[in-house]
């Protein structure tokens, strides 16, 4: 039987998660295929219904519908529960269960690139599912977090949380400020940049020795990191996190540790093939 898996959001044509884990199946010669799944927020509950009825073994969440997803779940991870956002799923006896990879990928991602957060002044630039699993993870690492977000009421309830937690998280409006001068890493983790579009803060001031990441890997250098680069700052996309978030969901799905460079070989691939052909990536 062929198992099959997808990724939920909206939009999902430019993902690159189904030729990664499709390679890393016939990598290790499982019979699976993985699709994408168009949904947005109001077409949750149905596209559930579907990945159920047609007995998908897991799937993929991404944006808009991580923290959506949650009340629709029959059990979630003591760790999603706390992040409050749900990005990996895996169903079992019929039951569909919830966890979040995303936190724990972005830090592998960056511990791989030999970077020590302990004591390190991290922003983060928005506060959806995304940013709350990584403000997670990093406050497990002793980060110290500044979180900005155009509701600040999001933002504040984020760093409310990650206080709780028993880290250290202050909060403001999506805006610059003094914060540029003393930030170490700086992380952009909204879908503002997908289409081209100039960003709406300034980095003037950003101190030059700050490593800076966008999530997004599609375009491979949004203006937001063009004009981080320009500054001086070390900069990288959303890629190495995608491939360290979907190894970790590999492991949930299949209970065995992925061909992680195989799957890394064709992201970039991937990647580099859609851009010659004019594809986003």
């Amino acid at each position: 039987m062929v198992n099959k898996y997808a990724i939920i959001g909206f939009p999902v044509d430019h993902s690159l998660s189904p030729p990664m884990h499709e390679a890393a199946f016939r990598a290790v010669g499982i019979q699976a295929e993985y699709h994408r799944l168009p949904l947005k927020i109001n077409e949750l509950g149905r596209g559930l219904e579907y990945l159920k009825r047609n007995n998908y073994a897991g799937w993929n969440v991404t944006y808009p519908l991580k923290e959506e997803i949650l009340p629709l779940l029959d059990y979630i991870t003591p760790e999603a529960k706390t992040i409050g956002a749900v990005n990996t799923v895996k169903v079992v006896d019929g039951l569909v269960q919830g966890f979040n990879t995303d936190g724990p990928g972005f830090v592998q991602s960056l511990t791989e690139k030999g970077y020590s957060l302990e004591g390190k002044k991290v922003v983060i630039l928005g506060a959806g599912g995304a940013a709350k699993s990584i403000a997670v993870s990093l406050m497990a690492n002793k980060a110290k977090l500044l979180i900005l977000n155009r509701t600040p009421d999001k933002a504040q309830k984020l760093a409310r949380q990650i206080t709780g937690l028993g880290g250290f998280a202050d909060w403001g409006a999506l805006a610059s400020g003094y914060w540029l001068r003393e930030v170490d890493l700086l992380i952009q983790t909204t879908p503002l940049g997908m289409k081209g579009e100039q960003y709406p803060l300034s980095l003037k001031g950003i101190n030059p020795e700050a490593w800076v990441v966008d999530l997004i890997y599609s375009p491979e250098v949004t203006e937001f990191l063009t004009e981080a680069a320009s500054y001086g700052c070390k900069i990288w996309n959303g890629l190495e996190m995608l491939l360290y978030q979907g190894a970790l969901a590999w492991k949930i799905w299949l209970d065995k540790d992925p061909p992680l460079e195989i799957m890394r070989k064709v992201l970039y691939e991937n990647r580099n093939g859609r851009e010659k052909n004019g594809f986003q990536t």
